[in-house]
């Protein structure tokens, strides 16, 4: 999430976010069945103005539904169905604890809903049955826990920026909800994300417009700090990894996904309709289909990759 996305829409009753469904019908972009379509070129899933300007945390779960923050107003998470046509279905998922406002979102081997909730310093934990929220772990000295990763160890990683000073921190979070700083002093943290094969760890800094490389032990701690590729304009927001390693990074300001292989060099970038995306998340029956939030628009669009995102396997 972008500095920018902290100024914040008026809130809506919560009766009429319970009420709000949303089929994506823009002009110029029409529907199509979920998983068809050329690679690499975008389209609308869900409308304008269906979600808030914190819109963020794609992350698709148990059932193949997808889940963003901000369904309306800060505090709450949508939830997104396909519909017939291809077009994603938006109702309200879950209103959170008082107090929270949630970010990154990532879910658990056995279901469970991990987000980011950055006004608490937590990381909630949300039964997707119940919906109930419970706080994971709470993150003491944390400035905003703003996107979180999961290993296939079930290790958490959390960015942590401050975006008054320009910097940021990094945290890991056991499968226990012990908590641990592995760096401070850094850029302004934002995107993060684990290699397929959980050896490496990458994160972004929105406003140094860097990409960094840790390695990760066996413990779960990191270490090697390399940089991996830089930026020459613009910010870098939420990014996913593919199958084969390759990050999609949110390009915040410049309107376009761009795909990042492992040795740093830049592939292609894909092209928005907003100019503002926030994450963006791997998703359908293949796992082909690529989630991306935009702030500027409070929607969701939607394009078709090569290969499956990491969490979908080879």
């Amino acid at each position: 999430m972008e500095d920018a996305a902290i100024a914040r829409t008026t809130p809506l009753h919560a009766a009429a976010l319970v009420a709000m469904v949303s089929i994506a019908t823009v002009a110029g972009s029409p529907a199509q069945p979920a998983g068809t379509g050329p690679d690499y070129v975008a389209r609308d899933f869900v409308g304008d103005g269906v979600f808030g300007d914190g819109i963020e945390g794609p992350a698709t779960g148990p059932g193949g539904a997808l889940y963003a923050v901000a369904f309306g107003r800060d505090g709450t998470i949508g939830r997104v169905t396909t519909g017939a046509e291809g077009r994603g279905e938006a109702t309200l998922f879950v209103e959170l604890p008082d107090g929270s406002t949630g970010n990154g979102i990532r879910f658990g081997a056995d279901g469970t809903m991990f987000v980011a909730d950055y006004t608490g310093h937590n990381v909630l934990a949300i039964d997707p049955a119940t919906r109930q929220a419970r706080v994971f772990a709470h993150l003491d000295g944390a400035h905003q826990p703003n996107d979180i990763a999961l290993a296939p160890d079930g290790t958490l990683y959390a960015s942590d920026p401050d975006w008054k000073n320009s910097s940021g921190q990094l945290w890991r979070i056991g499968r226990d909800g012990r908590v641990q700083r592995l760096e401070t002093g850094m850029g302004t943290t934002n995107g993060i994300e684990v290699s397929p094969d959980g050896r490496r760890l990458y994160v972004n800094e929105s406003v140094q417009r860097t990409v960094w490389v840790y390695d990760i032990d066996a413990a779960g701690g990191v270490s090697n700090k390399r940089l991996l590729t830089t930026f020459a304009d613009h910010g870098l927001d939420g990014m996913r990894s593919d199958a084969d390693g390759n990050l999609y990074i949110a390009r915040y300001g410049a309107g376009v996904v761009a795909v990042v292989s492992p040795d740093g060099t830049l592939l292609r970038e894909v092209p928005l309709k907003g100019r503002k995306p926030t994450n963006v998340a791997f998703g359908g029956a293949d796992g082909r289909d690529v989630y991306v939030t935009l702030q500027d628009r409070g929607a969701i669009e939607t394009f078709r990759s090569g290969r499956p995102g990491r969490e979908y396997g080879r």
